[in-house]
């Protein structure tokens, strides 16, 4: 059954509607298809990063004692070998040096990389020497990039409740990750409702619009990371939209509707909250908000066919009503179920505060 109405401030409504909701149950989800999705679990390295000692510079591996003195006169040292990037070098010989790429794995007994800048040869491709001349002393670790240094195996690496961007991927697949648990999209349905909607485009027959708000909500629900899952509409009886908000629900994690929520004589949402015999699976609650375009708004739950309570949140029919709405209340709805926190979700509008109803309109930003 509806609830009476009842004047409530633009907040008051939005906590009370983010209360019904919980975040989505997480998924195991592959990296490639993570991006947008929200963290649902404290994540620790796997690997280290680097994974093995490298060299930080396009040079030459040496041992640092055997260029002591190259600042004065310079040491002449024997190249053994390449060692590009991704393969596994042998060891370096006493009194020789290796040529090294920029992420190389440092030969085994080697303790630093010589700058090639800093030797006799020209940077860029080139045969490799047989001798290459050293003209700056080396420390130990110079240019070196040590295993583990930037991230060590078992150290967090991301947090529940980050978003994963394409940086955060980026990272947890350089610490051995292949997978995360992530809260999924939410699926949402959208139901239009009234007799007079017709397709964009339709020849219009007297009475008749087009139905904008269909194509406007399932805009929206791409633009804010969510997936429509249909876009149904419902005549002005209660027995259609019982049925049609029983089948939007199949499929959905939320119904959105648009139109039928206020005082008139054939809103079909508030004769459906009335009508025992259709109502039954539905529990719908409406309130005027303080807010203009806007006011009458409403939410509540479906029951799916597979026994789900799906919720349902209701809006305006007046499309700068149905934008408007979507920011103040759908939005933080969906950041909720995606797995942002309450707080969070709340703080995603603000309304101005000269723009409510009292001062005859409202608007919400981001």
């Amino acid at each position: 059954m509806a609830q009476a109405q009842q004047m409530r401030s633009p907040e008051d409504y939005l906590a009370r509607l983010l209360g019904t909701l919980s975040p989505l149950a997480p998924t195991e989800v592959p990296l490639a298809g993570a991006h947008g999705l929200v963290l649902a679990e404290d994540l620790t390295a796997a690997l280290p990063v680097p994974p093995w000692t490298s060299s930080a510079m396009d040079g030459y591996a040496v041992r640092a004692v055997e260029t002591v003195g190259a600042d004065r006169a310079p040491v002449r040292l024997p190249v053994s070998g390449d060692v590009p990037a991704g393969t596994a070098p042998g060891p370096l010989a006493p009194g020789t040096a290796m040529r090294i790429m920029t992420g190389a794995m440092l030969p085994e007994g080697a303790d630093a990389v010589v700058r090639v800048e800093d030797t006799d040869q020209l940077p860029g491709q080139a045969p490799l020497p047989p001798v290459v001349e050293v003209r700056t002393p080396a420390r130990v670790g110079l240019n070196v990039r040590r295993s583990g240094e930037d991230v060590a195996v078992g150290e967090p690496v991301a947090r529940a409740g980050t978003a994963l961007s394409g940086t955060v991927l980026s990272s947890l697949a350089s610490v051995g990750l292949s997978a995360v648990r992530a809260h999924p999209r939410p699926r949402v349905a959208v139901v239009s409702t009234g007799a007079e909607l017709v397709d964009a485009g339709a020849p219009l027959a007297p009475g008749s619009v087009p139905d904008s708000n269909g194509l406007l909500l399932t805009g929206l629900l791409a633009e804010h990371g969510a997936r429509a899952a249909a876009l149904l509409r419902a005549g002005d009886t209660a027995a259609d939209l019982a049925r049609v908000l029983r089948e939007a629900a199949g499929e959905a994690d939320l119904v959105i509707t648009s139109g039928g929520v206020s005082a008139g004589a054939f809103d079909p949402l508030t004769m459906l909250a009335a009508c025992p015999e259709h109502g039954r699976g539905t529990s719908l609650s409406f309130a005027k908000v303080a807010m203009q375009p806007g006011k009458p708004q409403g939410h509540g739950t479906v029951r799916a066919q597979d026994g789900r309570q799906v919720p349902v949140i209701m809006l305006p029919g007046n499309p700068v009503s149905v934008l408007v709405s979507f920011t103040a209340f759908v939005a933080p709805a969906l950041a909720l179920l995606s797995g942002h926190g309450l707080q969070e979700a709340a703080a995603s509008w603000r309304p101005w505060p000269d723009r409510r109803a009292s001062a005859g309109a409202t608007k919400a930003v981001k």
